[in-house]
């Protein structure tokens, strides 16, 4: 399956109560990070193999992965002996490289850090702070199918307010937050060729100027249109969104 590249060194300034202690892809939903819905989505379409770019508070995350398997699974601990028993396995049978890419790096420059890793070979790359209910699976088919160097997922985000068909003064209907007509926009869940990296320079490089912009004005960048759930979370609102579709056992990104 396609190495999955995972941009998580931002610094998440519009969520500063929660990222003044850890990176925004650490903050949690669902008692789980946000990262880990991202990894489990991809998981479940058969990826197995990670590249974390860290950047703002990585050691929160690399001290995530590195005790992973012990707090996934039941332990029973012989304190006389200082012997640790596993009783129950941590399932996910991911490798995770997490890479440190630089404090003050861009998005493109995050990638292109990376290049010497992921080899000449179609990658897919998000970012770490969105999940969505996209089928990898069609991503991928559509990204070959097309031959181009690169694919974003173009989703239409959820309206900030409530939508209100009028009938003269009355309100005929009125639809809570849709996921309608503000325009497509990318929503991460990209696929790139090694080609894409020549778009690249240094740390400098900013993914969404110099690669996509430069890439569709080659004719180079084609879109996979996901018009179902999408959503970001750049709010303590959004967060709380997520949080409260996952207790409710509404998330629809759940497909694992």
């Amino acid at each position: 399956m396609t190495k999955v590249v995972i941009l998580a060194g931002g610094l998440g300034t519009r969520l500063a109560e929660e990222t003044e202690l850890k990176p925004k892809p650490m903050i949690e939903i669902g008692g789980k990070p946000i990262l880990w819905h991202i990894m489990k989505n991809y998981a479940h379409y058969g990826a197995r193999e990670f590249f974390v770019a860290l950047g703002y508070k990585g050691e929160v995350i690399k001290r995530y992965f590195c005790d992973y398997r012990n707090m996934s699974s039941d332990l029973t601990v012989d304190l006389a002996g200082d012997r640790v028993k596993k009783r129950k396995t941590c399932t996910e049978k991911w490798i995770v490289h997490l890479i440190d890419t630089g404090q003050d790096t861009q998005t493109g420059g995050r990638v292109k850090r990376l290049a010497p890793l992921l080899k000449n070979e179609t990658f897919m790359l998000t970012y770490g702070d969105g999940v969505a209910n996209i089928d990898i699976r069609a991503l991928l088919k559509l990204h070959r199918a097309h031959g181009c160097i690169g694919t974003v997922s173009a989703v239409r985000p959820p309206s900030r307010f409530g939508g209100i068909v009028l009938d003269g003064n009355r309100v005929a209907k009125f639809i809570e937050k849709p996921q309608i007509g503000e325009g497509w926009i990318n929503g991460g869940f990209m696929v790139f060729e090694p080609a894409m990296f020549k778009y690249l320079k240094d740390d400098s490089s900013i993914l969404e100027i110099d690669a996509l912009e430069r890439l569709a004005k080659d004719r180079q960048l084609v879109a996979y249109r996901h018009d179902r759930f999408w959503q970001c979370m750049d709010t303590l609102r959004d967060k709380r969104l997520l949080n409260h579709l996952w207790q409710e056992d509404k998330a629809p990104w759940k497909v694992w």
